[in-house]
């Protein structure tokens, strides 16, 4: 039934006109990857790899996220998160890279790409990651004289596929602190549109930018995920989420 709906899934994406990606691998069955493009706009998504670089990071001693973070470091920036509202002055950073996962905030990630820094990051993304496919981070969040000059954030869909097993290859102590920072994002506006409320625990990662709509994630029997950017209408990209949201069941 399963590839059923993904073949009438991937009919309906390709009549969409949008650029997308497709990735679903249920336990005990061969992976189903349908795609028209590789390399997309990051729209959140580049906040993955940017935790698994601290994950890493943090493993070889450079990093603690028992730290303090200066929470007015950084010129608050809005969008998606609540941080920039905060009373608080410092936080440690476990709970800044706790709401950038979980609320998407926009501000904790600027501080966390602060404390490690942009060109650091890319280098973790190519040797410790060995993230290949083009993910790349040029820009902090809601800098738009970065965007001017032509930086952006990108992330393809192979790395994306990739980082499922960079979460699998964490250690227990590190899956016990990661893994729960996706599983309490409770954005329910696209792979989980029609799911019945609480019925399933899906660790995951949304993200969206005018015309760009993503979600990456897995449960203890699924990995799946759609990436797609030129979306000339939300609310049938929408439609095409819920459906495929449906195979979590």
């Amino acid at each position: 039934m399963d590839h059923l709906i993904l073949h009438h899934i991937g009919e309906l994406l390709d009549k969409s006109g949008a650029q997308f990606a497709l990735y679903v691998q249920k336990t005990g069955k061969p992976p189903f990857f349908y795609q028209n493009h590789d390399l997309f706009y990051s729209a959140s998504i580049i906040k993955i790899p940017i935790l698994l670089s601290w994950v890493m990071l943090e493993r070889e001693g450079l990093l603690d996220r028992r730290a303090l973070c200066d929470m007015k470091a950084e010129p608050p920036v809005q969008g998606a998160g609540l941080s920039w509202l905060l009373a608080t002055p410092c936080l440690t950073y476990q709970d800044v890279l706790l709401m950038m996962i979980a609320l998407s905030d926009n501000l904790c990630t600027n501080l966390i790409i602060r404390r490690i820094g942009l060109q650091r990051l890319n280098e973790t993304f190519r040797s410790r990651l060995k993230l290949a496919g083009g993910t790349r981070i040029e820009r902090k969040l809601f800098d738009y004289a970065a965007r001017a000059r032509g930086l952006d954030n990108y992330v393809s869909a192979a790395d994306c596929i990739h980082f499922y097993s960079l979460m699998e290859s964490l250690r227990a102590e590190e899956k016990a602190w990661v893994d729960p920072m996706f599983a309490v994002n409770d954005d329910t506006s696209l792979l989980l549109r029609n799911v019945p409320r609480d019925s399933l625990t899906f660790h995951h990662k949304t993200g969206s930018i005018p015309n760009v709509l993503h979600d990456w994630g897995y449960t203890d029997r699924c990995r799946i995920f759609l990436l797609t950017q030129n979306v000339r209408d939300e609310r049938q990209m929408n439609a095409i989420f819920g459906e495929l949201g449906e195979l979590l069941s």
